[in-house]
């Protein structure tokens, strides 16, 4: 959204949609929170309430829902939003977070933790002794992997990075790792995954992901490369196999994921940095 990447950015942008704090203030109809809470506002703040998907608590998918920063409000306004010492937003866009819960590390869980645990749950890749891949361990990939293990899946990553075989492994408890470069563990990993997380937002082939799919295995794409990818049809058909995305959650399943993080202790892993180094963040 900074560099405008996707084509949509409105200037000056004001990001951030990761946002927990207490509530301060309440108005007169608000009935889900109090004064004190502990609370967490992700990727929306508005949606229309009345089309099919809101009424079906999917309102990530209602065409006309605002995001938390970058669009036009109900008013005309452009949304300013995370990077700010308050804000006033609409009951039905905030969750509660559990006291067991640091605000910090969970604060990604409201946009990335919920892009990877609504597909877990949605194509049916939250079932324990089933074998799902995680392609990439960035922060969606990272937390596909806390996910899918509290779930009782065995997880592999696949990564082109051997250096990240250690943090999978060991820091994250996957059950193996795959280097994606490596022709020799991709042939031996040939029909052996159920489903597949794909995290990565660069450009890459999709061919060797489907070669890993069991039959009616499901790759799953989250992250958003610069330009259209090359689909190979015979890989799909031949195994009945399914290529599928999905974007956040609504706010209910949202409530079910900070739920389901606390019981099984997930927490991103995070840098705490001061507000004036963010410019040299986000060039790292």
């Amino acid at each position: 959204m900074v560099k405008n990447e996707w084509g949509n950015s409105i200037y000056p942008l004001v990001p951030g949609r990761e946002i927990v704090g207490e509530v301060t203030e309440i108005g007169c109809k608000v009935q889900k929170f109090k004064v004190g809470d502990r609370v967490g506002v992700g990727c929306m703040v508005g949606s229309c309430h009345f089309c099919d998907n809101c009424i079906n608590n999917l309102k990530n998918y209602c065409p006309k829902m605002t995001f938390t920063y970058g669009t036009k409000y109900y008013d005309g306004a452009v949304t300013h939003r995370g990077y700010s010492n308050t804000m006033v937003v609409d009951e039905h866009f905030v969750v509660s977070i559990p006291e067991n819960l640091p605000l910090d590390a969970t604060a990604p869980l409201l946009c990335a933790g919920i892009t990877v645990y609504s597909p877990l749950r949605f194509y049916g890749l939250d079932k324990p002794g089933l074998r799902v891949g995680v392609v990439g361990l960035g922060g969606l990939g990272h937390l596909a992997v806390k996910f899918a293990k509290a779930m009782g899946t065995n997880v592999t990553v696949i990564s082109t990075s051997p250096s990240k075989q250690k943090e999978a492994l060991e820091n994250l408890g996957a059950d193996s790792f795959l280097v994606s470069r490596d022709q020799d563990q991709l042939q031996a990993a040939i029909g052996t995954l159920d489903g597949i997380i794909d995290t990565v937002s660069a450009q890459h082939p999709l061919l060797p992901l489907l070669g890993m799919l069991k039959s009616h295995g499901k790759l799953v794409i989250l992250g958003i490369p610069g330009k259209p990818f090359e689909l190979q049809v015979f890989p799909l058909i031949q195994g009945r196999k399914l290529i599928g995305g999905s974007m956040i959650g609504g706010i209910k399943e949202t409530q079910e994921m900070i739920d389901f993080a606390a019981e099984h202790n997930i927490k991103t892993d995070i840098e705490v940095i001061a507000m004036d180094y963010v410019n040299t963040a986000m060039d790292r």
